[in-house]
Parts: structure tokens; C-alpha cells; sequence
């Protein structure tokens, strides 16, 4: 009895060192689905990393997303009916803080000098705002001309006569800017801005792709099977999400800022509305103090009045102001009413609203492929500036699909071959497929266009000496941050 006791005793613990082994894996336990071992060149070397949820990237504010009533507050005084109100919800994501400064566009162009200036000078001149903006025939503004974008003393004020293209493509470059940050500031590669000329720059893309070779860092990462050295890999979640224009649901539910209308833990207040970014109808500051009567955004109060009495400057600014004055709603941005309109994503129709989907509404799709060989083995070399090759896809690839049949879906339920609308612009409207929608009111604008469901639009190559813009990025994961898991989780559910 005694030897038998002993053989269960030496194989219980066997077996259990044996189990224990089994779990531990090489770095990353093991799968629940196979029970092969994570990060373990013995297990074949499937890796998974240990994520802890998506970082904060530069200038940026986490919006928690939702439901809301999107579209018009204000009376219709136009009687457009462009901004049907409709209930619609929106994903969280991430939106900057503030406007673009120009102190942060000059130092894009700054990039731009120094990495095409020699070879490519069009690529710079394309960037440049338009300061020609500022001219008005019965003003003297000419002096804007020269010293709104250069001189210092406006170093943080919105830059301004930058188009929607010209946003679009300070995004992209931000957006490769701040992954190469992020793989300097982990040692995976080496910055050095002398060999950063002509198509020998960082693209994100390029470099996930592997045509684009950075200098070694000190902490490289290693294939786990044959200990080569290998690029970072998007499922390392190491880089972050494209910087890029928020799409106008998005921008509207961030500016209205609906979560500070919830008084109670838990509670659904969908009925109480706001009719600007802050609490309230009124356009001054209510408390008793020092700061009430004081404007809370930078508009135009009536004909001839930009800022107010001397001696008691309602809003201490005759044109734009500093992109962090004025009060921030209750994300924490500022200035979503007012300083300068806002580009964003959406391509503008009248009735959008209509017919947009009420989950991450947005009309502007024009869907895209990575341009390939022609036996589609291989993604073709980047183009001259360093960045990967892209076509829209075919009507031939589209065919068999259930969710779009067409690449350009800008016009889709609207001047398609089954509707009867049209837009002949120039003849009977203002309206294109490069129609692009800015919202917010601005420095120049009666207080009416404050309220963020009003909508306005212009051409995407046009600029204004009163149109800014700001950047937002996706969230990735849970919709209530890092720290929450997505759903409702009771406490019995744990991950393995």
C-alpha cells in the first residue's frame, strides 16, 4: 500500500509539472482553441503580444461615442431642410484638442523642404495656405497677408487658407510622423533626418510593406522561429491608427458633448439636447464673477461688431484667437463653435440625412486597393515621394459583393441610374462630387452657424481665410477605453 502511495504521489507530480509547463507556454500562455503554446518556437511561433489598449497619440482627446439627435437645432431660417434631424450613434474615437496651429502647418512645410524641396519643389508649393485669402476688396487687410501666417505672435491661432485637400494630406503626413516617433522612442529604428530625402522617408505603410529600410535601432524585434531581425508589424500594436479629417456625425457629436447633460451614474438622458457646445441658450458666461458676461466662443455679434467696446473686449479678439482660448466643452476640446469652420470628411448633399446610415454615418466612400503586379503576387514599388501605390477598385471586383458593387458610392441613393435627382453645377447648383461640408462657425459669422448641426459647404481645392480644420483618429477595442472591457462583463467572464 505504502509503494502504491508513493507511485500516486511522484505522478501527481509529474503530471502537474508536466501541466504547468504546458500553460506557461514561451511568453503568451497557451491558446484556448488549440492548447498549443503562445510565442514558443517548439509550438511553431504564433505570436501574441501582451496589449494593453491603444495610446494616446499626439494633440488628441478620447470622445466616448453614442447616441444622439444629429442634424438642426437652430430654426431653419433658410429653409434648406440640408440637416434633417435624425437619430444616429457614432463609435468612439480620438479627436484633437484644438484646431491645427500654424505653428504646427509650419512645421509640416518645414518636413516638406527639407525631404522634396531639392527635387520635388511642386510637392511644397502644393501645401502652401493661400494667404491671398485675407484680401477683401473695401478692407484693409494686407497686412494678414504677410505676418497672420509667419510672425510668431500667431504661432497658436488656427491656421487658416488651407483647402480640404491640403488638410487631408497634412493628416497623412502626421500620421507617418508620429509612427516613426513611436519606433524611435522604443529603439526599433534610428532617426537621422539627413538621409530622410526624396522617396528614402518614413511611410508607414511603405515600411509595413518592407520597402522602406530604416537605420537599426538598439532594440530590434526578432522573428521568434528564426531569430532574425524582422520589421514591426501592425498586429504588434506598436503603431497607431491613420490621423485623418473626422467625418461630420463625428464632429457633430463631439462638439455637442451630450455626456455632461448626464446628472446621474448610469442614467440615459437622450431627450435633453443642447443647442450649442456648452449648456444653455446663452452666448455668455452665466456664472457670477470675474468672467460673467464674457463671450464664450469667438463670432460676430452683428454688423460691425467683431470683439466688442474698447476697454471691455467681449471676446478679446477682432479676428481669430489663440486655439486654446475660450472655455472647451465637456471632452475637453475647444473652439467647436466659433474662431474658424472646420473641414470634414463628408462629401455634401442636401439630403444626406435622409438616407445616410444611422451607425458612423458618412457619405464620401470612395473604396481603394493596393496597386499589385499584374498577377497580383506583389504590391508595386512606391511611388517617387516614398508612399505605397493605391487604384480604386473595379466594377469586375465589386460584382459578386453584397455590401457595394462599385468603388465611387459619393453619389449612392442620389444621382445614381434609379434616381431622378441631379446636380448641374455651375447651371442649376453649387453641388459636386467635390463638394466638401465645413461646420462650426467662425470669426466672421453671426451666431447662428455656432449651432454644430448647422452645415455649410465648398469645393475641396477652395480655401477661406475663416476654414480650419482639426484631425481625429479611430478607436480600436473597447468603445469605453483601456481600462473597460467591451459589453457588459458581470464579473464571471475571464480571459485565458
Amino acid at each position: 500500500m505504502r509503494k502504491l502511495i508513493v507511485f500516486f504521489a511522484i505522478s501527481s507530480i509529474f503530471l502537474a509539472n508536466f501541466s504547468s509547463c504546458k500553460s506557461k507556454g514561451g511568453s503568451g500562455g497557451a491558446s484556448s482553441v488549440t492548447g498549443w503554446n503562445y510565442n514558443d518556437a517548439k509550438n511553431g511561433g504564433f505570436e501574441k503580444v501582451a496589449y494593453k489598449g491603444q495610446d494616446i497619440a499626439p494633440g488628441l482627446v478620447f470622445v466616448e461615442g453614442g447616441t444622439f439627435m444629429m442634424g438642426q437645432k437652430e430654426q431653419d431660417v433658410m429653409f434648406e431642410w440640408n440637416s434633417v434631424p435624425r437619430k444616429v450613434s457614432v463609435n468612439s474615437f480620438y479627436m484633437d484638442e484644438t484646431e491645427v496651429a500654424n505653428i504646427h502647418y509650419k512645421e509640416y512645410l518645414h518636413w516638406l523642404t527639407r525631404v522634396f524641396g531639392e527635387s520635388f519643389p511642386q510637392v511644397v508649393a502644393k501645401a502652401l495656405p493661400d494667404t491671398l485669402v485675407w484680401r477683401d476688396e473695401l478692407a484693409y487687410n494686407e497686412p494678414y497677408l504677410e505676418y497672420y501666417f509667419r510672425h510668431p505672435s500667431y504661432d497658436y491661432y488656427p491656421v487658416v487658407g488651407v483647402n480640404w485637400l491640403q488638410a487631408n494630406d497634412f493628416a497623412k503626413w502626421r500620421s507617418d510622423r508620429v509612427n516613426e516617433g513611436i519606433l524611435a522612442k522604443q529603439g526599433v529604428i534610428a532617426l537621422d533626418p539627413t538621409s530622410d530625402v526624396d522617396d528614402n522617408n518614413f511611410n508607414t505603410g511603405a515600411y509595413l510593406a518592407g520597402q522602406y529600410e530604416p537605420q537599426a535601432g538598439k532594440k530590434q524585434k526578432k522573428d521568434i522561429m528564426s531569430k532574425d531581425i524582422r520589421n514591426v508589424r501592425f498586429e504588434d500594436g506598436i503603431l497607431q491608427p491613420d490621423y485623418r479629417l473626422p467625418t461630420e456625425s463625428e464632429w457633430e457629436f463631439a462638439a455637442y458633448s451630450l455626456k455632461g447633460n448626464l446628472p446621474f451614474k448610469d442614467e440615459e438622458r437622450f431627450t435633453d439636447q443642447k443647442l450649442y457646445p456648452w449648456n444653455g441658450f446663452s452666448l455668455r458666461y452665466p456664472k457670477a464673477g470675474k468672467y460673467q458676461g464674457k463671450f464664450l466662443s469667438n463670432f460676430k455679434r452683428g454688423r460691425g461688431d467683431y470683439m466688442g467696446i474698447a476697454g471691455n473686449l467681449n471676446d478679446d479678439a477682432a479676428i481669430t484667437a489663440d486655439v486654446k482660448s475660450f472655455f472647451p466643452n465637456d471632452y475637453g476640446l475647444y473652439n467647436m463653435a466659433g474662431n474658424v469652420n472646420e473641414w470634414v470628411m463628408d462629401v455634401y448633399r442636401p439630403m444626406t440625412s435622409l438616407d445616410a446610415n444611422d451607425l458612423g454615418a458618412f457619405r464620401g466612400n470612395v473604396f481603394k486597393t493596393k496597386l499589385r503586379s499584374e498577377d497580383g503576387t506583389e504590391l508595386a514599388e512606391k511611388d517617387s515621394l516614398g508612399r505605397l501605390q493605391y487604384r480604386d477598385v473595379t466594377e469586375e471586383e465589386a460584382a459578386e459583393r453584397r455590401n457595394y458593387r462599385k468603388s465611387d458610392v459619393r453619389n449612392y441613393i442620389d444621382q445614381d441610374e434609379s434616381s431622378q435627382v441631379t446636380y448641374n453645377y455651375g447651371v442649376s447648383s453649387l453641388v459636386n462630387d467635390k463638394s466638401r461640408v465645413f461646420k462650426g462657425g467662425s470669426w466672421k459669422d453671426i451666431a447662428y452657424w455656432l449651432s454644430p448641426g448647422s452645415r455649410r459647404h465648398m469645393q475641396e481645392f477652395e480655401a477661406s481665410d475663416d476654414i480650419g480644420f482639426r484631425c481625429a483618429m479611430d478607436r480600436v477595442g473597447s468603445p469605453k477605453g483601456n481600462k473597460f472591457p467591451s459589453g457588459n462583463n458581470f464579473g464571471k467572464a475571464k480571459r485565458k
